[in-house]
């Protein structure tokens, strides 16, 4: 496959993936609700659960990079907005708190970006 249409799909499949939308046609309404996805998409019916028992593994870790890392921008832009004033208390405890809300709120995200990246290196043939 050539490296551009590899770069394409990555890219197309990614945006489905950050909107929350089917990888493999883009529909909407794929969660059933916070945690969990439904069986198969409800427009193209791409089976959502590639039925692994460690297949989501690689998605808790998107998970924790993902939501660490930007709680790691925000409480650097916190230092560099505030100095030479920093607040200390809020970086000690309320970097603690992003850093365990963060997963939590990104949790959908992270599923729906596995899935993506997923489906763009081991594609499901019909």
């Amino acid at each position: 496959m050539d490296d551009k249409v590899t770069f394409q799909r990555f890219f197309r499949l990614t945006v489905r993936g950050l909107s929350l939308r089917c990888p493999r046609c883009g529909g909407g309404s794929i969660f059933r609700s916070w945690w969990s996805l439904k069986p198969t998409c409800p427009h193209c019916h791409f089976e959502l659960d590639r039925g692994e028992p460690d297949f989501w593994i690689g998605g808790y870790a998107v998970n924790l990079v993902l939501a660490e890392m930007v709680v790691t921008v925000i409480l650097v832009a916190v230092v560099l907005v505030s100095w030479p004033d920093v607040p200390w208390s809020f970086l000690q405890y309320g970097g603690a708190v992003l850093a365990v809300a963060f997963p939590f709120l990104f949790f959908p995200l992270s599923r729906v970006l596995w899935l993506a990246w997923d489906y763009c290196f081991r594609p499901v043939r019909d």
